[in-house]
């Protein structure tokens, strides 16, 4: 573990630009009845195959003792550990904090990242008692350079998450330095493609490369058509962005995942 945690740190040293992925995995399960079935081994390749600096989750669970349960004579199993730190690649430190509170277990949001941790944080912006929702905070040093990152899962309503786009605001605006650079990734369940307006008003832009689709769908993963997954940056500029595709990744999540390459603006 320790050899590779140098290796890592190498790697993120010699890379120049900042390679940035979120994903919604689903909670590590898909399927339904009889059909459901564990994916979370499946994602831990994936999430390696990414090789990105910093990986923003959501729907990851820390425990479910029901699945654990179900899945416990399943070739492979339910982790022992909770899905971040399983899905972690060597070397990567973790950050994780719960948004939803359910009967058998929770879920939340995860950020794995190849650069040190700083103090985490999390922020409720729950709208109504029937969707618990929240945001992770992590601020880290990338490259000397203070950088703070914000996980992301927002509403099923549109007014709820235009209402949570002024609560992260508010967020920002007393958690994080104005001059600090700032990664807003995660799953914005934005069907309308609405929110980018609000979300520049704030100072966040939304990542799409100079050059190919501006538009990058992740939803759902089968036939993707909707963009709900994003990246909003500050203080930084996106050079390209990909949509990883493919048999495998429609298998392990209803989402696919989002990778962008950034730089300094």
């Amino acid at each position: 573990m320790k050899t590779a945690g140098i290796r890592l740190a190498s790697i993120a040293k010699e890379r120049k630009h900042l390679r940035v992925a979120t994903y919604n995995i689903h909670k590590g399960v898909r399927g339904l009845g009889a059909q459901k079935r564990l994916e979370i081994h499946n994602l831990g390749h994936g999430v390696e195959a990414l090789d990105a600096d910093l990986v923003f989750l959501q729907e990851v669970r820390h425990f479910h003792h029901r699945e654990a349960l179900r899945f416990k004579r399943a070739s492979l199993g339910w982790p022992e550990s909770g899905q971040a730190e399983f899905l972690a690649p060597d070397g990567y430190e973790v950050a994780y904090r719960t948004n939803a509170i359910t009967r058998h277990g929770e879920h939340g949001n995860a950020l794995l990242s190849r650069w040190p941790l700083g103090d985490v944080g999390h922020h409720d912006v729950s709208d109504h008692p029937f969707e618990q929702r929240g945001l992770l905070h992590v601020p880290l040093r990338w490259q000397g350079l203070e950088l703070h990152t914000v996980v992301a899962h927002l509403g099923l309503l549109h007014g709820s998450r235009v209402r949570q786009v002024q609560r992260l605001a508010d967020f920002i605006a007393g958690e994080v330095p104005p001059d600090a650079l700032l990664v807003v990734a995660g799953d914005f369940n934005d069907w309308g493609e609405r929110l980018d307006a609000p979300m520049r008003c704030h100072g966040l832009i939304r990542a799409k490369p100079p050059q190919g689709p501006q538009r990058n769908a992740t939803f759902p993963s089968r036939l993707p058509f909707f963009s709900m997954d994003r990246i909003y940056i500050r203080g930084l500029r996106c050079l390209s962005m990909q949509v990883p595709k493919g048999p495998n990744w429609v298998r392990m999540s209803d989402h696919l995942p989002l990778v962008a390459e950034l730089d300094l603006a």
